[in-house]
Order: structure tokens, then C-alpha cells, then sequence
């Protein structure tokens, strides 16, 4: 065998080599696991993230993620109760496959297991809810549960036929609609926008008035009170007021004896028995005086004595104090009231 040959048998040989090498070797991306199949039939050790080396031509290798993904599903027609065929142009789902679960959902449902799971889950859940809902429900009223409701139907599927497999989240876009319907629906929303609008203004109309009407009020009630107040200024300087504050300081002004000859000091100073009626000094308009002085209070013993000094009628003849019979005059009035250590008397 020549050197050329020998250089060409070498060649060959070495890119025998690097072509296996090739096929050999393969990368794992990190969040993904790499499942093996040899002749069609799966093995049972993944590999994770890395370099590895497997059989070339008889061993291959999907990857599988195993962090959040998110699929797209595009396209999904529904038709409402109502016979209206409307068509959901992107639906998300939010879903992630636990490392453990992969080799399981796999061998049951591929390394496609999304397509199964997910995509034709969405399709016949979505037409089962329009199915049952008229298209004013499924375009407006209920467009916000569907995301939740998707994802509700779907995970408890996936409980039972995937382990493993959880739906994070459902994102549906707004559905297409015929033309003419989506014309009444603008409409009816801007005569609802009109409505809203309308409202509002009543509300802040009815708001200023109330506020003018709290001022009025306000405003009203100062210039009573101001002139509420002018006015007891103005009484107060009246003889008939002052002379009126007089007597309620006289009347306010009060003393307290202690002693054991109580029934003795009816006047300080002097005697009961020569008390005379002219130490009342108060006089009053007309024929009437009235005893408005001090009042005093004497404690001793065990029994208390009120000494009352009625309103004393004066002598048509001499003006002085009446002392005369109960028909002309209203004498001293001594009662006693009960079992304490009080005598009162007006002086």
C-alpha cells in the first residue's frame, strides 16, 4: 500500500472519529433535563445541566425544561351560546415541570407533553365555558374570571393525570368579534361612558350646594350669636340685671358656726331675745320687704333646726317690719325638720 493510500485511509478514519465524536457529545442547557432514548425506547437515567456523551446513531436525546415556561396558544375558536363564533387570538399559560415528574410525564405523554396537557386542555375548556355563556358574558361581563376559571380547570386535571406538572397562571387576550357587533358594543359602552359622566356632574352639583347651604348656615348662626351676644351686653347694664346680680351674691354668700348655743346665735353678737326686725336691711319696692341677706348654718346636737324667715309685710302706718297676727303679717316660721346637726336662718 502506497503513502497516498495510507494518508487517505488515516483521513477517513479520522473523520469517522470526529463525526461520532460529534454525535456523541451533546450540551444541556441549565433548567432543562436531558431524557435518552436508544432504539425508540426510553431510558430511565436523565442527565442534568453539562457535557455529556451518549452512543452516537443509537442513543438520542431530548431536552426537556424544567423552569418556568410559558405556551402559547394561538388562534382558539369559541362559539357562544348564542351561535356567535368568536376567536381568542393568544392565550398564555404559565406552567413548570418539577425534575422528578419528568421522566413519568414523559414516558406517558412524550417529550411533546404540552401539546397533550396543555394546548388541547385549552381548546376544549374554553369552548366549554362560551358554550354556556351568551357573548355579552364572555366579551364583557365574565371576561375577567376566564384567566382564573382556565387555570382552576386545568390544574385539576393535571392533578390527576400529570403530577408534577403545575399551572402558575392563564393570561387571555380580548376576543375578536364580528364587525357589527363590535360597533353596538363600542356604542353601548360610550353611551355608558355618557351615563357615568352625567352622574358625576349631578354629584358634584349636589355637592356644591350642600357646601353652599352649610355656609349659609354657618354664616346664619354667627350673626345670631353676635347678635345674641350684643344683646346680654346690652342687658347687662340694665339697674333691673345688676340689681338682680346683687341679690344672687348676697344670696350665694354663706356661713357655717359650730358650737353647742346655737339656738342662742340667731344674730352674732346678740340675743335671741332682743333681736329686733329692723336688722333687716334689705327693702324692696312697694309695701312688701323681703329678708334676702347671708345664710348661716350652726351645727350642735343631734337634731337639726330650720329657721325660715318668711317675706315680712311692712306697717301701712309706721313702714316698719310687720309683727302683728298671721291675718296681717307672716311671723317667723320655726320647724323642725329631722334628726341631724343643721339649723338654717335668714338674716
Amino acid at each position: 500500500m502506497t503513502m497516498p493510500h495510507v494518508g487517505a485511509v488515516f483521513g477517513a478514519i479520522a473523520g469517522v472519529l470526529a463525526i461520532m465524536l460529534h454525535s456523541s457529545i451533546h450540551k444541556i442547557e441549565e433548567g432543562h433535563l436531558a431524557v435518552y432514548y436508544r432504539g425508540g425506547a426510553l431510558l430511565t437515567s436523565p442527565n442534568g445541566p453539562g457535557y455529556h456523551i451518549m452512543m452516537p446513531f443509537i442513543t438520542t436525546f431530548r431536552s426537556v425544561q424544567t423552569t418556568l415556561q410559558t405556551d402559547e396558544i394561538k388562534n382558539v375558536p369559541c362559539g357562544t351560546s348564542g351561535g356567535v363564533m368568536i376567536y381568542f387570538d393568544r392565550i398564555e399559560v404559565v406552567n413548570m415541570l418539577v425534575p422528578l415528574a419528568v421522566l413519568e410525564i414523559v414516558r406517558n405523554y412524550t417529550a411533546d407533553y404540552d401539546k397533550t396537557l396543555i394546548f388541547n386542555k385549552i381548546h376544549h375548556e374554553l369552548n366549554q365555558f362560551c358554550s354556556v355563556h351568551t357573548l355579552q358574558e364572555v366579551y364583557i361581563e365574565l371576561f375577567d374570571i376566564i384567566d382564573e376559571n382556565m387555570k382552576i380547570a386545568l390544574q385539576k386535571d393535571l392533578n390527576v393525570m400529570a403530577p408534577g406538572l403545575t399551572i402558575q397562571a392563564v393570561r387571555v387576550t380580548k376576543p375578536k368579534i364580528p364587525e357589527s357587533i363590535r360597533r353596538n358594543f363600542e356604542l353601548m359602552e360610550a353611551e355608558k361612558t355618557r351615563l357615568l359622566i352625567t352622574a358625576q356632574t349631578q354629584r358634584v352639583v349636589e355637592k356644591e350646594c350642600e357646601t353652599e347651604r352649610k355656609r349659609a348656615i354657618i354664616e346664619a348662626q354667627k350673626v345670631a350669636q353676635v347678635a345674641e351676644i350684643h344683646f346680654q351686653q346690652k342687658v347687662k347694664l340694665t339697674p333691673v340685671y345688676l340689681e338682680l346680680m346683687k341679690y344672687q351674691s348676697i344670696a350665694a354668700n354663706s356661713k357655717i358656726y359650730f358650737g353647742q348655743d346655737i339656738p342662742n346665735m340667731f344674730v352674732e353678737g346678740a340675743n335671741p331675745s332682743t333681736a329686733k326686725p329692723d336688722l333687716l336691711k334689705t327693702k324692696l319696692e312697694g309695701r312688701r320687704r323681703v329678708v334676702l341677706s347671708s345664710t348661716r348654718l350652726w351645727f350642735s346636737g343631734s337634731c337639726m333646726i330650720l329657721l325660715a324667715l318668711t317675706p315680712l309685710w311692712t306697717c301701712p302706718s309706721t313702714g316698719e317690719p310687720g309683727r302683728g297676727s298671721s291675718s296681717q303679717t307672716e311671723g317667723l316660721d320655726l320647724r323642725l325638720i329631722s334628726c341631724s346637726v343643721i339649723a338654717v336662718a335668714l338674716f
